[in-house]
């Protein structure tokens, strides 16, 4: 549920705000809530920035790869007979464990964000392979 708030913008931030609201086409009002909720985010996950591409804004390694996928691996590994998730990510990536661990506890405090993106990736790779065999069928008949 959101409330309504007011703030004062010194002109200047208020400028560069109504700039950049025009040019990815969104509302100041909608820009300014992604930019203060990423903003507290990364003020308490130092290291954690946030980029754009083609599937949107997502949480990332400021010196690495997304959340989303570090998160994946370390669920693909688990608790299981291959040893500590953690060390065996690192080994996979060459990320230090401690930027595995920032990742991870990102995800704790944020699951729901990272799952969404964890599932999306899985139904884009589906579509993919859908697409693939969709298309060999043809080129084979």
């Amino acid at each position: 549920m959101s409330r309504p708030t007011s703030l004062r913008l010194p002109e200047a931030l208020r400028t560069r705000l109504d700039d950049e609201s025009r040019r990815i086409a969104s509302a100041p009002s909608s820009l300014a809530v992604v930019l203060i909720d990423e903003g507290l985010k990364m003020r308490r996950f130092p290291g954690i920035v946030f980029r754009d591409g083609p599937a949107g804004r997502r949480a990332g390694l400021a010196s690495g790869p997304d959340v989303w996928e570090i998160v994946r691996d370390l669920k693909r590994h688990g608790a299981g007979a291959d040893g500590d998730p953690v060390s065996v990510v690192a080994e996979e990536t060459g990320l230090a464990p401690e930027l595995i661990g920032l990742a991870a506890d990102y995800y704790a405090t944020f699951p729901d964000e990272i799952d969404d993106r964890i599932a999306a990736d899985a139904r884009a790779a589906e579509e993919m392979r859908a697409l693939a065999d969709r298309r060999e069928r043809m080129l084979s008949a």
